[in-house]
């Protein structure tokens, strides 16, 4: 795309090669594969795709920003809500699952400190070598005192865990599928390559989960010929699978989303898959495999139907903004005594996580509880479950 900074020579290569392995794979299987499987070798493909090759990805050497990086206020807020959770059962362990840069783990221990509620163990599942590079080498500069607390963890905790499993901006990264509503029944969006590259192919879609689910949503949300979305079919045994982790707690996801309806409205005619470039966010997925981010928003209503097939609690579910003024937004704001510059660089950060135009709205936060039944601190302001 004319639009976005050039890659360097080097990186292009990287890119070809990411390009050859999964026209390959195309070739294999007969001329197509579903976009689920491109965006997961897109992102995931050992050594070569966007979250398992070395490249720089959040912060402003990367491509994107997330709110961890935006203020340490944000971790603050989490922090809050930790201790309530961690108090309540007796202390504890986190798990965080994708850490990005390590800033909110740094942030929140160090909040967690001075509210003398650390957890026990804080776990660190992450995936990609870059990133636990940099968590590693900013723990170990911001809080070497509290690295005996952490471990990092290449899967899930073999043994089950009583405390905290964080997520934030996980979900979004999750392989989906793409369909189309054509001449009044579903067909599926998969991808196939020619002479101009990666391309969208309509094929007859071919699992039956995927019609299933689909056909489950249409009767709740109707959709006419042309609209285009997505549909996580990877979302509820992820869910079941961490539910099966803990033994008593809450699960806190943080993401873009939305409830179904709000989801599959009609006005969304074109899906919420997006890609993300050095700061250009565009929706071609075809370009540049492995050298950019490529998200869909989350169906929260999925995320909680399949958190209680699973046998966890849907504790709340609100907006970025709300959760973090409930926890105590304001107040951390004015903690310290600020320079003007830094009151000006503070009062922007805070417009950028809680502004519905920014995060504020777009955000949303569930909590999932499994043997604790309490009301979370969280989503006393603003609950917004009747959205699911």
């Amino acid at each position: 795309m004319t639009n976005l900074p050039i890659p360097s020579q080097l990186a292009l290569e990287h890119s070809e090669r990411l390009a050859l392995l999964i026209r390959n794979e195309i070739t294999a299987a007969g001329g197509h594969i579903s976009f689920a499987r491109y965006m997961e070798l897109a992102l995931f493909a050992p050594g070569l795709g966007y979250y398992s090759a070395g490249s720089h990805k959040l912060g402003k050497n990367g491509d994107f920003i997330t709110a961890p990086l935006i203020s340490p206020l944000f971790a603050q807020c989490i922090a809050k809500q930790c201790q309530q959770i961690l108090t309540a059962i007796g202390r504890g362990d986190i798990l965080e699952l994708g850490a990005g840069t390590g800033q909110l783990a740094c942030d929140l221990l160090l909040e967690l400190e001075r509210l003398e509620c650390l957890p026990d163990h804080y776990f660190i599942l992450e995936i990609s070598g870059e990133l636990r590079g940099r968590q590693q080498e900013l723990l170990q500069e911001r809080c070497p005192h509290l690295l005996t607390r952490i471990e990092w963890l290449d899967s899930l905790p073999t043994q089950r865990l009583k405390g905290i499993v964080l997520a934030n901006e996980v979900l979004d990264a999750m392989p989906i599928h793409c369909f189309r509503m054509e001449d009044n029944r579903i067909v599926e969006r998969s991808v196939t390559f020619n002479e101009n590259g990666f391309a969208w192919q309509l094929t007859t879609p071919a699992s039956s989960t995927f019609i299933q689910q689909i056909s489950a949503i249409l009767t709740e949300c109707p959709l006419t010929d042309g609209y285009e979305s997505e549909i996580n079919l990877m979302l509820s045994d992820w869910i079941k699978t961490l539910a099966d982790t803990i033994e008593q707690g809450v699960m806190l996801l943080i993401d873009y989303g939305f409830g179904q309806r709000e989801y599959y409205h009609p006005d969304r005619q074109q899906g919420t898959l997006m890609c993300f470039y050095q700061h250009h966010h565009h929706a071609n997925p075809f370009v540049l495999p492995g050298l950019q981010d490529i998200t869909a928003h989350v169906n929260f209503t999925t995320v909680a139907e399949s958190a209680m097939d699973a046998g966890l609690r849907v504790a709340g579910y609100t907006t970025q903004a709300a959760f973090l003024l409930a926890c105590g937004l304001t107040g951390f704001a004015a903690q310290k005594e600020l320079s003007p510059v830094e009151q000006y660089q503070q009062n922007q950060a805070i417009k950028v996580l809680t502004l519905p135009s920014q995060m504020g709205e777009l955000v949303k936060v569930i909590g999932l509880s499994k043997a604790l039944a309490m009301p979370l601190l969280g989503f006393s302001l603003f609950d917004r479950r009747h959205d699911l």
